[in-house]
Formats: structure tokens, C-alpha cells, sequence
């Protein structure tokens, strides 16, 4: 299980997924540790059982045990805020931004890898799960700290084509069935 294969496994009609899914992660010039820790944290957001399988073992490889886990736990704690601060900001009643969330998040504070890593993938996940609000917040703590725009666009097309393929291969499977 690996790139190669979950690239095999892509149609003829998303030629262009192939091409991207190979792009954005066999040429990234992210370090290894934010490209496979956003890697993982995506293909976990992208709840597609496929390229979770491909993906998974070629990220746990290429990442520490502690980034292994911090990259699953971005993923874990970013679908309940993705889903709780989207809903806050979509409602037209303004007093739910006023209320207290309630709402247990210490692993941002804690993640047990540097700071702009887990930044880094809690934003690609929010990414894919369309929260604005934990976009927005992302962004800026990692333009704080000096993180380039190219470098946050690569998250962000990272998550953008994992979640591509993973709609298109469970289509497929559906299709198969």
C-alpha cells in the first residue's frame, strides 16, 4: 500500500487527480513531517476507507510516533470543532459566538509536536470540512509564526486533491457494486 498503488487505483476519466495526487505529494518541498503529518490527517478527514488504507502506512514510515499520533489527533479534534465553530458562524442568531463553548480542545494547547505542524494540519483537515471560521484561525497563527503563503497552499491542495480521490474512488466502488 502506497502512493503508487492508491495512483493505480485512480480512473482514466480523473487522469488529472493521478497527475495532482503524484504532484502534491511525491514533489512537495513541505519537510516530511508536515507533508505526511497533513497527509494523514486528510486522508483521515476525507473518510474514505481507500486512500486512508493507501496512505496510513506510507505516513506512519515517514513520521514519528508522536507526529503519527498528533497528526490523527488534528484530524480527531478538528471534525468536532470544524462541525461546532461552522455551525456557530452560520447561524443568523449572533448570540451563540457569545456563549461558552464548553467543549474540551487540549491537544491544541499540547499536541506533542511543534506547534506550526499541528497548525498546519488542523487547517488542511478544516480544509476539507469547510469551516471558514477554523480556517481563518489557522491561517493567522501560522502567518504569526512566519509561515509563507506557498506553504499554507500546499496544505490546502493537499487536502483538496486527497479528498478528490477519495470522492472518486468510492464512487467507483459504489458504481462496482
Amino acid at each position: 500500500m502506497s502512493l503508487d498503488s492508491l495512483k493505480s487505483r485512480v480512473p482514466d476519466y480523473a487522469k488529472d487527480l493521478k497527475l495532482n495526487l503524484g504532484s502534491v505529494i511525491g514533489n512537495s518541498d513541505l519537510p516530511a513531517q508536515q507533508l505526511w503529518g497533513t497527509v494523514l490527517a486528510t486522508a483521515i478527514a476525507s473518510r474514505s476507507p481507500i486512500v486512508l488504507r493507501e496512505l496510513e502506512p506510507e505516513a506512519k514510515a515517514n513520521l514519528t510516533p508522536e507526529a503519527y499520533t498528533a497528526a490523527k489527533s488534528a484530524a480527531a479534534i478538528m471534525a468536532m470543532n470544524n462541525v461546532f465553530y461552522r455551525t456557530r458562524h452560520l447561524l443568523s442568531d449572533h448570540e451563540y459566538g457569545t456563549l461558552r463553548a464548553g467543549l474540551r480542545m487540549n491537544v491544541i494547547g499540547n499536541p506533542g509536536v511543534e506547534k506550526v505542524d499541528f497548525e498546519l494540519w488542523s487547517f488542511a483537515v478544516s480544509a476539507i470540512n469547510g469551516c471558514g471560521m477554523c480556517l481563518d484561525s489557522h491561517e493567522q497563527v501560522l502567518r504569526k509564526a512566519g509561515v509563507e503563503r506557498e506553504v499554507i497552499q500546499e496544505a490546502f491542495k493537499i487536502a483538496s486533491v486527497i479528498q478528490a480521490v477519495g470522492v472518486t474512488l468510492e464512487t467507483e466502488a459504489v458504481l462496482a457494486e
